[in-house]
């Protein structure tokens, strides 16, 4: 831990603050393993953009005296090297989140820090694949390079049945073991540890038992349940490029990637009278809030239909 703080860049009496924070956030927290390290490189970039700034590596007292325009120009440091809206958001984030538990702590507080504005994010909805396109994804088809062997065809529809039929993120659903799937409602941990209760649909339920039957690997029930062409546990970007070939053949749009699924799940669960808490829970989304997107996807989607019908006219 010690090698990882000094690469912040800011003086030796901070460093113990840093380590406080960073425990925090994966012990308390339970951040996920992601998050936590965009976090540590937004400090670390902080670290290093004052000791610049400054003119020398940035102590507490000199953390506690820093004004609005000192993390204005920081953020516009950082817009002028091409960082987006979403990320320099992400970024403010965890400054605050780092001088609030340096407050707490009784290290230094920094007031000015209050005054900066987050960036504005430009609005944007998911994308989901209508049902028809849904459902020719998740069969599969014979679109792998591989699809002359059967229990490869049978892994990829395996797969892609569990992100629609059952809202798995991609690697939910690659780091599913055999020992998940053999019980109804599987137990699923999501982002951040977070575990939920996932029905095993029917569809989904026939797909995996196929390639189980199929799969020339002992599948044990600790072990990954799904597998690549040498038996190792299978790579996400092999999906990926199974979608991206099925793009051209079933004339998807670019936004038809494995998340897509996902989205699709939701969006036609809502489409067919689904409560959205119900969604929510489904998804493990932590506030209702991130669900409720999907309530604009399907208005979107019905002003399109409108136009269409009516437009014209």
């Amino acid at each position: 831990m010690a090698d990882e703080i000094l690469q912040f860049g800011f003086a030796a009496d901070v460093t113990p603050v840093v380590g406080a924070w960073l425990s925090m956030l994966k012990a308390e927290r339970r951040m996920a393993t992601k998050t936590l390290e965009a976090y540590t490189r937004d400090l670390t970039q902080f670290g290093h953009f004052l000791a610049d700034h400054l003119g020398e590596p940035a102590s507490q007292k000199a953390l506690g005296e820093l004004t609005a325009s000192d993390f204005r120009a920081f953020l516009a440091k950082r817009r002028n090297s091409g960082v987006e809206s979403r990320s320099l958001a992400r970024q403010l984030s965890a400054l605050r989140s780092f001088f609030r538990h340096a407050e707490k702590s009784g290290a230094f507080s920094c007031a000015a820090l209050s005054a900066v504005r987050s960036p504005k994010i430009a609005h944007s909805v998911p994308r989901p694949l209508g049902e028809a396109q849904a459902r020719q994804v998740s069969e599969a088809e014979d679109f792998n390079s591989d699809a002359q062997t059967p229990w490869i065809r049978a892994r990829d529809t395996a797969v892609l049945t569990l992100l629609y039929a059952c809202g798995l993120r991609i690697s939910e659903a690659l780091s599913l073991t055999p020992a998940q799937v053999s019980s109804n409602p599987m137990v699923i941990t999501g982002k951040g540890g977070k575990q939920r209760m996932v029905p095993m649909v029917g569809v989904a339920s026939q797909a995996v038992a196929a390639y189980q039957k199929l799969c020339p690997f002992p599948l044990l029930r600790g072990q990954p349940l799904f597998r690549g062409a040498k038996g190792g546990p299978l790579s996400a970007r092999i999906i990926q490029l199974l979608i991206e070939r099925m793009r051209g053949a079933l004339n998807l749009p670019d936004t038809a990637t494995p998340h897509a699924l996902r989205h699709s799940f939701a969006s036609h669960l809502l489409a067919n009278g689904a409560d959205l808490r119900v969604i929510q829970d489904l998804l493990g989304h932590a506030s209702l809030s991130s669900t409720q997107i999907y309530t604009e996807v399907n208005r979107k989607h019905l002003l399109e239909q409108y136009a269409k019908a009516f437009g014209s006219r």
